[in-house]
């Protein structure tokens, strides 16, 4: 029996509709598994982001070097208000609390990671000795022996010769070669977790990555602090001492932290922390223990009021930014004159205004002396000490200055190329 003509002709046409129908849902539903899959790793990336924490022995490292900067700050002050008077003030516990926390915290770390097989940090750690941990937990360690071995030295010096009024005694130069191997180690773990770090857990490891090299810049400029007084700042010889300090940290956060305005925020954090420091130690009571006795107090001597190292750094971003396809000798050269005359256009100045009556009030605090300086000093009646002996002997030494300007800040590019490719 024949079928009509109409009929043949809608039955496999509705046959290819209904299949058609079939795939279209079978892609659909592949397509919306896929989308699914995409929606569900996207959101626990974003969960591992929020989650992502600082490693505890970053904030233990942190933690360290912090407590030994407030510590140094305040045994310098206490030296110059009130003597040494025993080993025990609560600066020194600051000071070697740095040093135990660092040390315990870190060789914790290296044992773990030595003992436990199956830790995560093997793949990101070097062997020390059979030891394993990433490499600013060893150098940590060696900053707290380091430490911990000049308290009975430090001790027995001023047992043996008296108060040191000098900061760069042997003891004390030891103490700041571990302070110094702590604040670095803790930049080195910094760096390791910064350079994995990718979304939020970035952020926090830039923030502390700042601070941690603020505070290795006050460290390199405070230990000269005997030669950058007021009194000096109009010879060429204070300027040679920056010049070897600051330019180094400069180029090493250029080229590290991943903002264009990295110098002038480390410079920033670095004046508002000796700004601190500078407003908040006269508001507690201190009176000379030892003698001779030359200035009368009733209170903790500030430290001086900070360079303007911000100029120079504000200057340095600008003209970082407009040189980024130079060679690094063209930028050494280009930027350690820019750093040397800006600073030197604000700073002489400056010294000016804090040598007169106008600086002498809490805000500057050039009116704080400590009690073993005499009354005939130049520090006390504001008056430069004169350096240089000629004019040419001046220039020569500015040129000098301007020359260590160049090299510092090209061993600070290299040092900071170095940083950036750091893992471990």
């Amino acid at each position: 029996m024949r079928s009509k003509p109409g009929r043949a002709a809608t039955i496999p046409a509705s046959a290819g509709s209904i299949g058609s129908c079939i795939l279209l849902y079978r892609k659909g539903r592949a397509g919306m598994a896929t989308y699914s899959s995409t929606i569900v790793a996207a959101t626990r990336e974003r969960m591992t982001e929020r989650t992502a924490s600082v490693p505890w022995y970053i904030w233990c490292a942190v933690a360290a070097t912090t407590s030994g900067v407030i510590g140094g700050v305040w045994d310098i002050s206490w030296h110059e208000s009130v003597g040494r008077d025993t080993f025990w003030t609560p600066a020194h516990v600051l000071i070697y609390l740095c040093g135990i926390l660092a040390g315990i915290s870190c060789g914790y770390l290296i044992l773990a990671t030595t003992l436990q097989k199956q830790s995560a940090l093997r793949s990101v750690s070097v062997d020390v000795w059979h030891f394993r941990a990433p490499l600013g937990a060893f150098i940590c360690a060696w900053g707290g022996v380091a430490m911990i071995t000049s308290a009975p030295f430090d001790n027995w010096w001023h047992n043996a010769y008296g108060l040191d009024v000098k900061i760069l005694s042997p003891p004390h130069i030891l103490l700041a070669l571990g302070l110094a191997g702590i604040r670095f180690g803790a930049l080195v773990l910094i760096l390791a977790e910064l350079n994995r770090a990718t979304g939020r857990l970035f952020g926090k490891m830039q923030i502390l990555l700042f601070y941690m090299l603020v505070l290795l810049m006050g460290l390199t400029v405070g230990i000269a602090q005997e030669l950058t007084n007021r009194v000096f700042m109009h010879s060429a010889k204070f300027y040679l001492v920056v010049c070897l300090a600051a330019p180094l940290w400069f180029a090493v956060v250029g080229r590290v932290a991943k903002h264009r305005w990295a110098a002038t925020i480390m410079t920033g954090i670095y004046t508002a922390l000796h700004l601190t420091f500078l407003w908040i130690l006269p508001l507690f009571p201190a009176e000379p223990k030892l003698g001779p006795v030359f200035q009368k107090l009733t209170h903790l001597i500030p430290p001086d009021f900070p360079m303007l190292l911000i100029v120079p750094a504000i200057a340095y971003d600008v003209v970082r930014r407009r040189g980024g396809a130079w060679n690094r000798w063209a930028q050494a050269v280009t930027l350690g004159t820019t750093f040397l005359v800006t600073f030197f256009a604000v700073q002489w100045p400056f010294a000016n205004f804090l040598m007169s009556p106008a600086s002498r009030n809490w805000f500057f605090a050039t009116n704080e002396y400590p009690y073993f300086i005499p009354s005939n000093s130049p520090w006390v009646r504001n008056v430069f000490v004169t350096v240089e002996h000629s004019s040419g002997e001046f220039w020569m030494r500015l040129a000098v200055a301007l020359a260590v300007a160049v090299v510092m800040l090209r061993i600070g590019f290299s040092w900071g190329e170095w940083m950036k490719r750091l893992r471990r």
